[in-house]
């Protein structure tokens, strides 16, 4: 029997790196004031298509219910939020909402992605203003640095600015024109200039679009791209340097300017980013940005919005490529017994052990001691229960980092194990 192509099971060890994920991130939404909610995870295809238009189909699942009704499984979290707050006349803003959790795509299958995998997402609704768009980049930069992840870069841009610029070169104001070239830009990470020139050449002077693609080419500080080009001729320049103003003054540091960050979805209005590891090849790790008007297209001309989302999977395996190790895995203990008349008073310890609210584990087998050393692997200290020491009332206890061990009163380990144990 097999899955359906795109899928797959989430075993204990991926689980236990997504969910690691998950507490940094709702620790830090918490503590800058994000609601924490979970949208339907289906919608009626209707909606989805308000974001993306028709073509939207080629990319998600979707079917008819029993009802004969088009509805479709949620692709992100941003469309679902939307909706929530556009239905809430009532509600005050602005309003910051986070949320976590799967979602699926009927994408190519590829290395950091499936066809369900998992999302972080922060939204900021209300009144469009600069600080909001500097939280949601501030809060991002402060969850790849509560991860312990080096190398990090966020790439901001304005949608606004690349589009001045598409008019100037091509000398049109045609939508249609600057859809194509915003993809043509949007595809400089993942081919090169040439394969790009090649795929819209029949439709575009190709002299013009080889300057728009160098132009997306440019990224640095402020400082230097200003050294690089002319940006008195671009719309929304001043808005990307009071931006980058606040988050100085935020203490965010690793963002740079990037013209070639345009963010490929139509709906995105202002300021985009995108957020890489300078040293990996796996792409952009979360993305984000101001997206007013799909606030619109729901019939809220009075809501703008901010957001940004984050791909579990591929922070997973960056995290992996760095060799960060998730520190709660080790706070375990592991119970071994030398013997089977050792097991009892192993799993008495066991028992208590939980009650004190302490991850611990223990052989249910009645293995040897060599095949129970297994369970220990991951755990932080492992307790030896054998003849010898418990004929003085004593146990032995093993530290899995460093190797020492030694023995501790039993009477000692019962009456206050957190204090012996010390896994805080």
């Amino acid at each position: 029997m097999e899955l359906p192509r795109g899928m797959k099971d989430f075993e204990e060890k991926e689980n236990a790196n997504i969910e690691h994920i998950r507490y940094h991130f709702k620790q830090l939404s918490s503590l800058y004031g994000f609601s924490f909610m979970d949208p339907s995870p289906i919608e009626l295809l209707s909606v989805l298509e308000t974001k993306s238009g028709p073509a939207i189909k080629d990319e998600i699942y979707y079917f008819k219910d029993k009802a004969d009704r088009e509805i479709a499984l949620r692709f992100d979290f941003t469309v679902g939020l939307t909706r929530y707050v556009s239905s809430q006349k009532s509600m005050k803003l602005p309003v910051k909402i986070s949320s976590f959790g799967g979602v699926f795509r009927y994408d190519e299958p590829q290395k950091g992605r499936y066809r369900y995998f998992h999302q972080w997402d922060v939204e900021i609704y209300g009144k469009p203003n600069l600080e909001s768009e500097a939280e949601i980049i501030e809060l991002t930069s402060r969850l790849f640095d509560s991860l312990l992840l080096k190398d990090i870069t966020i790439d901001i841009n304005h949608r606004s600015l690349v589009e001045s610029y598409i008019n100037k070169v091509f000398d049109s104001q045609d939508t249609q024109l600057i859809g194509d070239i915003l993809r043509a830009i949007d595809k400089i990470q993942k081919k090169t200039t040439q394969e790009i020139i090649d795929e819209f050449k029949d439709r575009y002077d190709t002299k013009k679009l080889e300057k728009i693609l160098e132009f997306s080419q440019i990224k640095g500080t402020i400082s230097q791209v200003e050294k690089a080009f002319d940006t008195t001729q671009l719309d929304s320049w001043d808005e990307l340097k009071q931006l980058f103003d606040s988050l100085e003054n935020r203490g965010v540091s690793n963002v740079r300017i990037n013209f070639g960050i345009v963010r490929g979805l139509d709906y995105y209005s202002g300021m985009v980013f995108e957020v890489f590891d300078k040293n990996s090849t796996l792409g952009a790790l979360a993305g984000g940005g101001r997206y007013d008007s799909l606030t619109k297209a729901f019939k809220r001309e009075d809501i703008g919005a901010t957001g940004v989302a984050g791909g579990v999977e591929r922070m997973i395996l960056t995290m992996q490529e760095q060799k960060i190790i998730p520190q709660s895995k080790q706070n375990r203990v592991a119970v071994l017994y030398i013997n089977n008349e050792m097991q009892k008073v192993a799993m008495s310890i066991t028992s208590l052990l939980r009650l004190n609210n302490i991850p611990t584990d223990i052989d249910l087998a009645g293995r040897n001691l060599k095949k129970q050393m297994d369970i220990a692997s991951n755990a932080r200290f492992s307790i030896i229960v054998g003849p010898h020491e418990l004929d003085q009332g004593n146990v032995v206890l093993h530290d899995m980092i460093n190797g020492t061990e030694g023995t501790i009163s039993l009477e000692k380990l019962t009456e206050d194990p957190n204090s012996i144990l010390n896994l805080e």
